[in-house]
């Protein structure tokens, strides 16, 4: 009975040495450093009153099991080297380190497609549709695989502009699946709402009807094997875009806009778009469309209509890549108009710069992918193939 009123009383008047404490904890290494734990930094703060212990600690690997061994070893330790009726408390603390920023793949996959680059702009009347289609006969003159996926619901051009207006896809069957079969010209498959619309039927959808009408013609189409897929996004920012970036692994995005102050202030929110931390699509680079006016009879002179190299300068502002300029031309409206893309009428001076564009956009969805994973990673990995061919 006596006996163990002593050893109450000793336990009782047991005083914890700090010194004794953190001699203790350099016998243990902190997870993922070279070194114990006390020298590396890890342990912050001791604190002992009487026979209880305090111990803070900071450690890099944010895991549930080296949380755990940290508690346990340090426990453990002082228990064996200290005192081994001590009262501990570990506070376990995670700082993991910040990880890289990665250009992020979101969305699944469409089995085939290599890449898919959306095409946009911060507002209509610039030249989007018209540099969506010139951009797929020249990838296709150059060897590659296009489709064009027509993502504008409310006013789509990509029909009219490829003269296949009164055309319908036909219902193939893949893998025991009924699915659409685009529709091909110059090279190039399409898919567009204006095939299931009649010419003069306006689209009068709210946000989810249209997101649910693209997916159909993203997910329900035999694209079959394609290098590029171009998305001609609807003008300005809003629930298509969004709804295509949740569903599309974009690869990277293409922004149309004039010289126009106007028209740069919008193309300057469209860039802004795919830069959010939310969505985090790469901008491929901008395209100034409509840079100059050049009349035929003419074809040294160049009349700066809507202002001079404003599309670059805001590219340079916004430190995205410069992918060239478009001449205001009247064959290029009148191509799309008969429905036969400018880029097609060879030795000219619109054929040579949707060449130069074409050119650094595929360069640049190169140096894109060299920064992904190997799992996310498309798969164009050089500059083969960009030398135009099939010229007549």
């Amino acid at each position: 009975m006596y006996i163990f009123a002593f050893r109450l009383n000793l336990d009782k008047n047991v005083k914890l040495n700090k010194k004794d404490i953190l001699e203790a904890l350099k016998t243990i290494t902190a997870p993922g450093e070279g070194e114990n734990m006390v020298d590396s930094g890890a342990v912050t703060n001791v604190v002992t009153f009487g026979d209880e212990v305090i111990v803070d600690i900071t450690i890099k690997n944010p895991s549930l099991q080296a949380k755990k061994k940290t508690e346990v070893e340090i426990l453990q330790t002082i228990h064996k080297e200290v005192y081994e009726k001590a009262k501990i408390k570990v506070n376990v603390k995670v700082e993991a380190p910040a990880k890289p920023k990665t250009n992020e793949i979101k969305g699944d996959p469409i089995p085939g497609i290599q890449n898919i680059i959306a095409v946009a702009s911060g507002k209509g009347g610039v030249g989007k549709s018209t540099v969506t289609a010139n951009l797929a006969v020249t990838l296709a003159k150059m060897g590659f695989k296009v489709g064009v996926l027509d993502a504008d619901i409310y006013g789509p051009s990509i029909p009219i502009m490829f003269d296949v207006a009164n055309e319908r896809p036909l219902s193939v069957n893949v893998d025991g699946k009924s699915k659409m079969k685009p529709i091909e010209s110059y090279g190039v498959k399409i898919l567009s709402i204006g095939f299931f619309t009649k010419p003069d039927q306006a689209v009068i959808w709210r946000g989810p009807m249209a997101s649910k009408a693209l997916n159909q013609m993203i997910f329900d189409a035999a694209w079959e094997e394609l290098d590029f897929l171009l998305l001609d996004l609807p003008p300005g920012t809003g629930d298509i875009h969004l709804s295509i970036m949740q569903a599309l692994p974009i690869t990277g995005s293409v922004v149309v806009s004039t010289p126009q102050n106007v028209a740069l202030a919008d193309a300057k929110k469209g860039v802004a778009m795919f830069q959010q931390d939310s969505i985090n699509v790469p901008v491929l680079g901008i395209i100034e469309n409509m840079a100059y006016f050049t009349p035929a009879e003419l074809p040294e002179n160049k009349y700066y209509i809507f202002g001079k190299e404003g599309a670059k300068h805001l590219a340079e502002d916004l430190n995205v890549p410069f992918l060239g300029e478009i001449p205001l031309v009247q064959s290029i409206r009148e191509a799309g108009d008969i429905g036969r893309p400018a880029a097609m009428q060879t030795a000219t001076q619109i054929e040579e710069a949707f060449e130069e564009i074409t050119k650094n956009v595929v360069q640049q969805v190169v140096d894109r992918n060299e920064n992904l994973p190997a799992t996310e990673a498309i798969k164009i990995t050089t500059m083969a193939g960009c030398s135009a061919v099939n010229k007549k």
